[in-house]
């Protein structure tokens, strides 16, 4: 909207700051995902291969709970930064095509839409489980799914499974809808604090500085991220060192 000029009135954008998307997208989607998955299926995942589609911040929290658990994971991605991450943090990397095959749980993490299409459930295990944790539920093609497979079957709560070849069923938890919200309790309490503070001290800078802003998108100051983490460190009990009058002269002289 606002590279069409469509934007009337200056917008924050929340989602960007460090207290919303290094601890809520990745702590607490990595969790939740994990519990809702878990509490509906009551499958092992140790020894599973787990594959999870979008190595973004939602992406990096799935794959670190799933090897947490056990699981071997691979990651597809469609942004060589981020599969090069995902390697280099110790991560299979391959195509959806290839992770059909060899998937046990897939997890879609994306915001984009048809990221498991109904060529890659056809290859699928017979058992396969899949769950969208990232967006509206167009991540796995549920339409082509529902239209395509041979029959269907309500396995348990929040579990149906689709037989996508003769004998063979692949299990979608939640309608492909948001695992964690469909299938569980939503991130902790604990965690969504972080994102709730972004929210309302962005809106009360928007309030004390009205007057003066010009762009219609704006970062979230630093300044807010750091009193939402000082506030957030003072209630987990912890502290951290402060810079001195000589180190805050030497970061900002011509030494460096």
């Amino acid at each position: 909207m606002a590279a069409a000029h469509q934007l009337a009135f200056p917008m924050v954008m929340v989602n960007d700051a460090d207290c919303k998307h290094l601890f809520d997208n990745r702590y607490g989607t990595g969790q939740s995902v994990w519990d809702g998955i878990n509490r509906t299926t009551n499958l092992i995942v140790a020894g599973k291969n787990a594959v999870v589609a979008g190595y973004g911040w939602c992406g990096k929290g799935v794959a670190m709970r799933a090897k947490a658990l056990g699981a071997k994971v691979i990651v597809t991605e469609i942004d060589p930064i981020k599969a090069i991450e995902a390697h280099m943090d110790g991560f299979e990397v391959m195509p959806m095509n290839q992770a059909a095959l060899t998937g046990d749980f897939f997890i879609t993490v994306t915001g984009c839409s048809h990221v498991i299409n109904l060529e890659h459930m056809k290859k699928m295990k017979n058992g396969a489980i899949l769950c969208n944790a990232g967006h509206f539920d167009v991540e796995i093609d549920m339409a082509g799914l529902r239209a395509a497979s041979l029959s269907s079957i309500d396995q348990r709560k929040n579990i149906i499974g689709y037989e996508v070849r003769p004998g063979s069923f692949i299990y979608v938890l939640g309608e492909g809808r948001l695992v964690n919200l469909a299938c569980g309790d939503g991130h902790p309490a604990e965690i969504m604090d972080m994102s709730f503070a972004v929210q309302a001290m962005s809106a009360l800078y928007l309030v004390q500085h009205k007057d003066s802003l010009t762009d219609k998108l704006i970062p979230v100051p630093r300044e807010v991220d750091q009193k939402i983490a000082r506030r957030k460190l003072a209630s987990l009990g912890l502290s951290i060192d402060v810079l001195t009058p000589n180190q805050e002269e030497y970061l900002h002289s011509s030494a460096i």
